[in-house]
């Protein structure tokens, strides 16, 4: 640590710390990663602890005949959650039922953190200055201790959880005829992957009630997602790769590219619509307060490398409002070249701002607009074992409903606008530490091993090439040297008008994918 800088002096004036390890050593490594973001990762306090429930083997935690008379008990219906695989802190779960009117009852049911989290407790101040779980490659740091994040607050199936829920009554077009929030009593039925999801609703002789009510929740969010697209929503995308660990050494055997199935989509529509109605819901009740979040629209000259590689390609993207750069994205599309516009809408993904949390007095009403998703207001509801902001929204919602008493933070605007400060910078840095770590095992991965894959071009410039290789999400320059200091046909030949690098009989463009 440096502790000044004499004028006096070549040289900082500074002490020693600690020794992180050995260089090489991936403990080492992931040490450094935390630190460099500022990532709190130390054990939970002895205090923290102390605010758990009092849980042994001989002593399970169980859900009493009072809390049944304090909730909605929703242990009949068929409720199951669905999630990324090996998942243990699961947030929400999802249920649709056929009403006699022909209606559809569909709750997202979201783990009530908040029981267990008291405001001002040791526990609470902790997952404050935490504000986020973060994921590595290899591990989680979680802002709850691991009792309250796998355990008492996970809806796993089979067992009863609290849960905060978002009920909706929906016609068959996924119309929203009425909001209703509640503290309840769930049995999750099945804790599902994706891909389990996606095979029960797929299989024809499956006629069971689970099978029955994904089938009806895909239907909806389609509609939904249909309708949320047609207001200028935007679908972007980005690079994700998920790496298979060894067990023993934590070495990285595998990497994948993350795959995107139809369940994907339809627990996103629905996690979208729970956070709006909440949003709409905790602005009604506290509008100088309200825990919203927003990104603001870009600057248009923000999309200058967008409408730039778009024009390379032969189209043509608009950019003044939301609306019309999300038709012109899906106009960018090319049979020949699938995986085109899939590049075009991660390039505009990285022309977004940064999405911020705030409290709602702090700017005027007009500037709360979610720019990517269109709508006027938005929060987060959707999953606070792993976020602060939804803990905060959970407690606002719960005094809407006259579930739960208020105090004096939670409707102070200053003090709201403060805790989204902390957040807003927590969430940066575990989104760097996220990077970083797949980074850090990409590297390990590549060690010693050479791959030959397909590339795509995402830029050609004159002295170098942006390449693509989707399998491993990786991206990178590409700096083409000359052999020599005089032109020879083993130059690189930059054609700015294609634009094209030629080496001989080598041709590089972004019209097509080259193997690397």
């Amino acid at each position: 640590a440096i502790d000044s800088w004499p004028r006096t002096s070549r040289y900082p004036v500074g002490h020693f710390v600690r020794a992180l390890g050995k260089i090489g050593d991936k403990a080492t490594e992931n040490e450094v990663l935390l630190l460099e973001h500022d990532i709190p990762h130390s054990s939970f306090s002895e205090a923290v602890m102390d605010c758990l429930p009092d849980v042994t083997p001989e002593k399970p935690w169980k859900i009493t005949s009072m809390d049944l008379a304090e909730r909605v008990d929703c242990r009949h219906l068929d409720i199951c959650s669905v999630d990324p695989p090996g998942c243990t802190d699961i947030d929400d779960a999802l249920h649709a039922k056929l009403l006699p009117n022909g209606n559809y009852s569909v709750g997202v049911h979201i783990a009530d953190v908040s029981h267990f989290i008291r405001p001002n407790t040791a526990i609470d101040l902790e997952a404050a200055n935490r504000s986020t779980t973060v994921y590595l490659t290899d591990r989680r740091i979680d802002m709850v201790p691991e009792l309250l994040s796998s355990d008492l607050c996970s809806l796993r199936g089979g067992v009863e959880r609290f849960a905060f829920s978002c009920v909706w009554e929906m016609t068959p077009e996924a119309r929203i005829v009425s909001t209703k929030f509640h503290k309840s009593v769930i049995r999750s039925r099945l804790a599902m992957t994706y891909e389990a999801a996606q095979t029960k609703i797929d299989d024809p002789a499956d006629s069971g009630a689970l099978a029955t009510g994904l089938r009806v929740l895909l239907n909806l969010s389609r509609q939904l997602k249909k309708r949320r697209v047609e207001k200028g929503s935007l679908v972007l995308a980005s690079s994700e790769v998920r790496f298979n660990v060894d067990s023993e050494t934590a070495d990285p055997i595998e990497v994948q590219a993350k795959v995107v199935r139809e369940t994907n989509s339809m627990v996103e529509e629905f996690m979208l619509a729970a956070n709006i109605s909440a949003a709409e819901r905790i602005y009604e009740a506290f509008p100088e307060c309200a825990m919203l979040r927003r990104p603001p629209a870009p600057p248009l000259s923000n999309f200058d490398p967008l409408v730039k590689a778009a024009r390379q390609q032969g189209y043509t993207i608009t950019v003044d409002t939301g609306k019309q750069l999300a038709d012109s994205l899906n106009a960018a599309s090319d049979p020949a070249r699938p995986y085109m516009n899939t590049m075009l809408r991660m390039i505009t993904t990285r022309c977004m701002m940064q999405a911020v949390y705030f409290a709602s007095g702090s700017i005027e009403e007009p500037l709360f607009q979610h720019y990517g998703l269109a709508c006027p207001i938005y929060t987060h509801f959707t999953s606070p074992i792993r976020r602060y902001a939804d803990v905060i929204v959970h407690r606002l919602l719960a005094v809407s409903i006259n579930a739960e008493t208020t105090y004096a933070e939670l409707v102070d605007k200053k003090a709201t606008q403060a805790v989204a400060e902390n957040i807003n910078y927590r969430h940066r840095m575990a989104q760097y530490a996220s990077r970083a770590s797949v980074n850090l095992y990409t590297h390990i991965f590549f060690r010693g091993r050479l791959r030959d894959e397909t590339g795509y071009i995402l830029f050609i410039r004159q002295n170098a090439v942006q390449v693509l290789i989707p399998k491993y999400g990786l991206e990178g320059t590409l700096f083409l040297r000359s052999t020599s200091k005089t032109a020879t046909n083993l130059d690189w030949v930059f054609d700015e008008e294609e634009p094209s690098q030629t080496c001989g009989p080598v041709k590089l463009t972004d019209r097509k994918s080259t193997r690397l």
